[in-house]
């Protein structure tokens, strides 16, 4: 059954980076990365990490790509822009090698850490490390209510303020437009 869940979230993640990719339409380009989002999330289920998987949906699935949405809209998709000429000629060459570089970097992160895997089942009881169920959580919320709730709050009022700035811009713009 893990096997069977494993095999299908991959295919949902996979299927969703290549339709973030090859979409033409930035709004199904977005619905492509929740799809990619979700799968994810499945992954997070099927490793029993429950909390990530609920953020992984509420905070990215829910709120940024629905900001993405948001903002793809309000700047309007009717508008088809020209592909032929670029505005810096070394900028697909160096995405090329930058992706190859990547790559590179996975492969040797993979073949590296292979004999951590073969190991791993070898080390401690779960149950010895982590102790109560509840402990994990508990830290958690902690550090996220005490120690770095400035930082969460001041997170959220800077995308309030860039949320109303892009929709000033945008006002701003499509009227001076009219005017002209």
């Amino acid at each position: 059954m893990e096997l069977v869940v494993f095999v299908l979230a991959a295919a949902m993640i996979l299927v969703g980076a290549v339709g973030v990719i090859v979409r033409s339409n930035p709004v199904h380009a977005a619905l492509s990365l929740i799809l990619t989002l979700f799968g994810v999330a499945v992954m997070f289920v099927a490793q029993n990490a429950h909390f990530l998987a609920a953020v992984q949906v509420i905070v990215y699935a829910g709120a940024i790509v629905v900001l993405f949405l948001f903002v793809i809209m309000l700047l309007g998709v009717d508008r088809s822009e020209d592909l032929s000429s670029e505005p810096f000629e070394v900028q697909r060459p160096l995405a090329a090698i930058v992706g190859l570089g990547v790559i590179g970097l996975v492969v040797a992160a993979v073949v590296s850490s292979r004999d951590a895997i073969t190991v791993r089942g070898t080390g401690l009881n779960v149950a010895d490390t982590v102790g109560d169920g509840d402990t994990n959580i508990k830290q958690l919320a902690r550090s996220v209510f005490g120690d770095y709730v400035v930082a969460f709050e001041v997170t959220s009022v800077l995308l309030v303020v860039a949320v109303v700035g892009t929709v000033l811009l945008t006002r701003r713009v499509k009227g001076s437009g009219k005017d002209s």
